[in-house]
C-alpha cells in the first residue's frame, strides 16, 4: 500500500512538472512591452504610416482575403471600429496577390482602413514575426504593443472593449 502511495505521488508530480514547464514554454511574444517596429506602406489606393498614428491606439490586424478566420472576425472588427472610432484599426494583407485583394474588396467591401502589402517583399508581417493569419497587435497611443491576440476575435466582446476604451482614455 505504502509502495502504491509512493508511486502516485510520484506520478502525480511529475505530471503537475509537466504542466509547469509546459505553461512557460517561451511562448510569450517578444514584442510585448516594446516599441512597435513601424512601416509605410502605399498599395496604390491606400496608405498607412505607422508612425503617424502616434497618439492614437491602433488595432494592427494581418490578415489575407483566403483566410476563412480572418473573413469571420471581419464584421466584428468593423463594429468595434464604429463603437471605438478613437481605436484605429489598420488591417494589412500581407499574404494574397494584388488582383485577388482587389477583387475581393470589390466584392466584399471593408469598412477599416486596409492595405496591401505587395508582393514579393511583405515587410510589415515580416517585422512583427507574423506568418499565420489572424494576428492582431495592439499599440497603445505611445507606440508600445501592449497585447497580441492570435486567431479570430470578437472584438465586440465587453472584455475587448473595455479594454481598449480604458487604453484609449
Amino acid at each position: 500500500m505504502q509502495s502504491f502511495r509512493a508511486i502516485r505521488r510520484f506520478f502525480l508530480a511529475a505530471a503537475l512538472g509537466c504542466v509547469a514547464v509546459g505553461c512557460d514554454r517561451g511562448s510569450h511574444p517578444g514584442q510585448l512591452d516594446k516599441p512597435a517596429p513601424v512601416f509605410a506602406i502605399n498599395d496604390g489606393q491606400h496608405s498607412v504610416d505607422l508612425s503617424r498614428l502616434r497618439g492614437h491606439v491602433v488595432l494592427l490586424n494581418f490578415w489575407a482575403t483566403w483566410c476563412g478566420p480572418c473573413i469571420e472576425e471581419l464584421p466584428s472588427l468593423e463594429l468595434m471600429q464604429q463603437e471605438l472610432p478613437q481605436v484605429q484599426v489598420v488591417a494589412i494583407d500581407s499574404s494574397d496577390t494584388l488582383d485577388g485583394y482587389q477583387t475581393f474588396l470589390a466584392r466584399r467591401p471593408v469598412q477599416l482602413l486596409t492595405v496591401f502589402d505587395a508582393k514579393p517583399a511583405p515587410t510589415s508581417n515580416a517585422l512583427y514575426g507574423t506568418f499565420a493569419y489572424p494576428e492582431t497587435y495592439v499599440i497603445d497611443k505611445s507606440g508600445v504593443v501592449r497585447r497580441k491576440f492570435i486567431g479570430p476575435q470578437e472584438w465586440t466582446s465587453p472584455e475587448i472593449v473595455d479594454y481598449l476604451r480604458k487604453l484609449a482614455s
